[in-house]
């Protein structure tokens, strides 16, 4: 199994960028499918990006040219690049991951960080 932790989260203006970063320890990751989810007060969890273990990504409508996805194995490092931020983006951002194919259903990832908070100010 993987543990996680993330990193990066921070609050900014509506329109600056963030970078959050997800350390991994344990098992390598690149056999892992990746994750990165949000889940604002008083909202159910929501995947946000994706990325296969072989490599293709995909992202939520709301985040969509936006935001981008990557991993750097050597690092064991989970990465998500959030640009052009809105106040709708507010949110506790998770990292997850699970040995098996990529999924948008929560509950199918095996492991998670304790979460990164971003705060979006209009």
């Amino acid at each position: 199994q993987v543990q996680l932790v993330e990193s990066g989260g921070g609050s900014v203006q509506a329109g600056g960028s963030l970078r959050l970063s997800c350390a991994a320890s344990g098992d390598i990751i690149s056999g892992y499918s990746l994750a990165w989810f949000r889940q604002a007060p008083g909202k159910e969890r929501e995947g946000v990006a994706i990325i296969s273990r072989y490599g293709p990504t995909s992202y939520a409508d709301s985040v969509k040219g936006r935001f981008t996805i990557s991993q750097d194995n050597a690092k064991k490092t989970l990465y998500l690049q959030m640009n052009s931020l809105k106040p709708e983006d507010t949110a506790m951002y998770y990292c997850a991951a699970r040995h098996g194919p990529w999924t948008w259903f929560s509950y199918q990832y095996d492991s998670w960080g304790q979460g990164t908070q971003v705060t979006v100010s209009s």
